[in-house]
């Protein structure tokens, strides 16, 4: 800190924590701390994507989009053509990746492209309630999948599977807090860990085909409707299956750490996206080799049932399978979730102290605090799966915006070099088949689509007061350095080293900190 011990502090302890630290770093008065750790390279990045993409969704979904596909045989067109369109939609964002080169994801190339307020507006929903009610509906699945064996004719307490969620989830903050490597490790081990998983379910169901159980699978049988859907309704069936394939996009918010990103993005993409679109389709082939369509849709967990009627004696391995597979998805949306935080706060958009990292691990240690604290709020209110969606039409709305985002970006800037080119097919194509998907979901679910509409707009008159209002009182200004000083003594904490221009535009929540707590300047 420039100033050293400040003389004023909401109370004598502050000081004497401040005399503390400063006694503790007298040797290192100076440090110049790079933005990150450039250290995930091409495996890593398979393991997030597919680490991300993989979690719970593989074990909540298949009911729901058979409920609204109506026939099995179209269930399985779905998990297909939902792995078509996430790739689609992440080859547009390696695109964007490499031409705005800046962790973020979504939120940087919005802001980027239309300005501060759609960018604030997109921030705002996914810090609010997207990522938290993700992170918080995992972690449930994750203490309800480990509690299950101890409960097997109930379900399990309410606050014991809230209290493993919560300990799970400040573990693995714990451990994105203390290194960026041994987060990526963890996530590496247990996406390994879920592939198996999977596998045994794919190897279960392909033995019981192999025996000459795979009646339902026939196409006479498969594509037998026991009722007709809807259009409105295979739309609904689709973003059923996309909460599965959710985590696509997350390889963006993490290019500033990726070695090579022109080279091992889109390798990354043409690796992960197929690998899961597989074992998705493979394990859904599974489930219906040995359960039919009746049995499926009575089922509160798909694979413990499925386990129970193949497995016998081993049938808790389902439950520990799927606790190894949302434990690493728990583990890859805090990773991710805290560089939008981090992204958001380097903008300006958010308070300064989230766009500062520790100065010797170089981890986000206050935007993994936020991102902890909401996710465990979310857990506290309950109704997670009613507000998942609500959300999912305002994920969808942002991938659409922003793959939008692309095509406005070439036609404004046609002479930017791009690493990364991808056809103008590939993005038409995704906004035509996004375009119709929720239009049908707005018109079969008005009031989920509307709800998620009015928790985004909510954003609209906090960016004003926030962000766009300049001239605020001094007490503001006063209070928010105030904090932020607290926050690097208490974290130890410091802005990295980037441009001026990027450490200028954090100074819209705190013009005062963010000069001073620079990482070029004394700590």
């Amino acid at each position: 800190w420039r100033d050293g011990v400040r003389s004023r502090g909401p109370c004598l302890i502050c000081s004497f924590l401040s005399v503390f630290i400063l006694f503790i770093l007298k040797k290192k008065k100076y440090c110049v701390i790079p933005p990150f750790s450039v250290s995930v390279f091409l495996f890593s990045l398979v393991s997030f994507s597919a680490g991300n993409i993989i979690g719970s969704g593989i074990f909540i979904s298949p009911k729901g989009v058979l409920e609204h596909s109506g026939s099995v045989g179209l269930a399985l067109v779905v998990w297909m053509l939902g792995g078509c369109i996430a790739a689609l939609g992440s080859l547009c964002y390696a695109e964007l990746g490499v031409t705005i080169p800046k962790s973020g994801g979504d939120y940087s190339y919005v802001t980027e492209i239309f300005g501060d307020l759609v960018g604030f507006l997109l921030l705002w929903s996914a810090v609010l309630i997207m990522y938290p009610t993700t992170l918080a509906v995992i972690a449930l699945t994750f203490s309800n999948y480990v509690l299950q064996p101890a409960f097997p004719n109930c379900v399990p307490p309410y606050m014991a599977t809230r209290m493993l969620s919560a300990t799970c989830i400040l573990f693995l903050t714990w451990v994105n807090c203390f290194s960026v490597r041994l987060a990526t490790r963890i996530q590496d081990i247990f996406t390994v860990g879920k592939l198996l998983a999977l596998g045994l379910i794919i190897a279960v169901g392909l033995l019981q085909i192999y025996k000459g159980d795979y009646e339902g699978l026939t196409p006479q049988v498969a594509f037998e409707f026991y009722k007709t859907p809807s259009v409105g309704q295979i739309a609904l069936a689709f973003l059923q299956a996309s909460f599965a394939f959710s985590g696509w996009n997350f390889l963006n918010y993490v290019t500033e750490e990726v070695v090579d990103p022109r080279r091992n993005l889109p390798r990354a993409i043409y690796i992960s996206i197929p690998l899961v679109t597989c074992v998705y389709t493979l394990t859904n082939i599974a489930y219906f080799s040995s359960m039919s369509p009746e049995e499926l849709l009575a089922s509160n967990a798909v694979a413990v049932t499925f386990g129970e009627k193949l497995l016998g004696m081993f049938s808790t391995l389902m439950p520990i399978s799927v606790a190894l597979s949302t434990f690493g998805g728990i583990n890859g949306y805090l990773f991710t979730s805290s560089r939008l935080c981090f992204s958001g706060a380097r903008e300006g958009h958010l308070p300064s102290l989230l766009a500062m990292i520790h100065f010797k691990s170089c981890t986000p240690i206050p935007a993994l605090l936020v991102c902890c604290t909401a996710t465990i709020v979310i857990l506290c209110i309950g109704e997670t799966h009613n507000l998942i969606n609500y959300v999912s039409f305002i994920n969808y709305l942002s991938y659409g915006v922003t793959i939008a985002g692309l095509l406005y970006y070439r036609w404004k800037k046609p002479n930017l070099y791009r690493p990364i080119k991808v056809s103008l097919l590939v993005p038409l194509c995704y906004l035509m088949f996004w375009a119709l998907l929720l239009g049908f979901s707005l018109h079969s679910e008005p009031v989920v689509c509307g709800v998620g509409l009015v928790i985004m707009l909510t954003g609209v008159p906090v960016y004003f007061l926030v962000v766009y209002w300049k001239n605020k009182p001094k007490c503001v200004y006063d209070f928010t350095e105030w904090a932020t000083y607290l926050g690097q003594r208490v974290f130890f904490v410091v802005f990295p080293h980037i441009d001026p221009t990027e450490a200028t535009t954090s100074s819209k929540w705190n013009d005062k900190s963010s000069v001073t707590s620079t990482a070029a300047g004394p700590v």
